[in-house]
């Protein structure tokens, strides 16, 4: 039989307080309010709060607990469910469900600051740090050219309680700004803004491209998953204000673990 877990019970309660401080944004600042609401209730769900086959608080009561929207709690029980965390059903309720254990990792960024709040939330385990010299292998896969030097830095994110690396990341800093690298071993963040406070410089512009690929036998160990099976690279490039590509990142996920979301709107002209 499925408990319920009404947010006025002594755990609940408990966790009313830090939950309500994640969600305003007292851990991860700068992040949009539903995104800050879904990590509160992902973390919750996590630590037991709300445990497999227990129902979540009713839209009503999250608004009263975070104090925001309908609208605002929605669109984070939408991400909670877009995680296969939950599954809302009429007269059923929203019902935390098991996470397929390969799991996934879901991208649905909007801006240049979604990006920052979003990358914040793996963890970048790096395993080297050096100068690479472009040849044309390297500009085939990153786009730039080849005979410039760049600092190189590799390794694998993680997701905090998933079982497997997210991706294996290549990150090519621009040589003008690789003083960075000092700081890479006890950085946990994304990396741009300290080319930002570092260097005075303003990534206005992140393109980004995705490719199809198999995933080489250099990495199938560390990704945990067969050398040849497919894989798809994500390849982000940042440029400052004055036009200069500051950083080029390469981001490997096993397709089984990723899924790529993004919502349109139609805007009146």
């Amino acid at each position: 039989m499925r408990s319920k877990i009404a947010v006025n019970s002594p755990r609940a309660r408990a966790s009313n307080g830090s939950a309500r401080a994640r969600a305003r944004g007292t851990a991860k600042p700068g992040a949009p309010l539903y995104v800050q609401i879904m990590r509160a209730l992902k973390q919750d769900i996590i630590g037991g709060v709300y445990p497999v086959g227990s129902q979540l608080p009713t839209e009503d009561e999250l608004c009263r607990r975070f104090s925001v929207s309908r609208y605002t709690v929605r669109e984070a029980l939408r991400r909670l469910r877009d995680d296969s965390l939950i599954l809302s059903r009429p007269r059923a309720g929203t019902i935390v469900i098991p996470r397929e254990a390969a799991g996934s990792y879901v991208h649905d960024v909007m801006s240049i600051k979604d990006l920052l709040a979003f990358a914040t939330g793996a963890r970048f385990a790096i395993e080297s740090i050096k100068m690479v010299e472009i040849d044309a292998d390297l500009s085939l896969r990153t786009g730039l050219a080849c005979g410039r030097e760049w600092l190189m830095v590799a390794g694998f994110r993680q997701v905090e309680a998933a079982e497997f690396p997210v991706c294996h990341t290549e990150c090519f800093i621009n040589r003008d700004f690789a003083a960075v690298g000092r700081l890479l071993q006890r950085h946990s963040g994304p990396i741009f803004p300290l080319i930002e406070d570092l260097f005075g410089q303003t990534i206005v512009e992140v393109h980004q491209e995705i490719a199809a690929v198999l995933v080489s036998p250099a990495l199938a160990g560390g990704l945990h998953v067969a050398a040849g099976s497919a894989a798809l690279v994500m390849r982000r490039a940042y440029t400052t204000s004055t036009g200069e590509v500051a950083q080029v990142t390469l981001n490997t996920h096993p397709s089984s673990r990723f899924r790529h979301s993004m919502t349109m709107r139609r805007v009146k002209d």
